[in-house]
């Protein structure tokens, strides 16, 4: 039995009105044919969810991943600051086994007369 169905019908609205954070009831759509960012958040929700769902959404994100690059409005938005969060957030590349080997100090001499404030001892008669 396939997990992932359609349950809702989405309409746009005639007028915008305000989002209710409080609505236990209350959705957010995304789009992840047209918003990098949301296919990013449908893979975060693929991997935290049961076995059974994890698979349908599997084969519906490689089929965006297979299919046109269509962007929306927001999706535009999106995948510029997506590209810049992506950068920065990219591992920095490994030095290689040669360059990492700290070399070893060499030691300074010091006089045997001086103490730690730089003085002289004072010799004893």
């Amino acid at each position: 039995m396939a997990e992932l169905t359609r349950r809702y019908v989405v309409m746009t609205m005639a007028s915008e009105a305000p989002f209710d954070p409080a609505d236990p009831e209350g959705v957010f759509v995304l789009k992840p044919w047209k918003d990098p960012a949301a296919l990013r958040a449908l893979r975060t929700y693929r991997d935290h969810c049961y076995p059974e769902l994890a698979q349908d959404l599997d084969a519906w994100i490689a089929a965006i991943v297979a299919g046109p690059m269509i962007r929306g409005g927001i999706g535009q938005r999106n995948e510029a600051w997506g590209k810049r969060t992506a950068a920065a957030a990219a591992p920095k590349r490994a030095r290689r086994s040669s360059h990492t080997k700290a070399k070893p100090r060499r030691r300074v001499k010091t006089s045997a007369r001086r103490t730690r404030k730089g003085g002289r001892k004072k010799r004893g008669r």
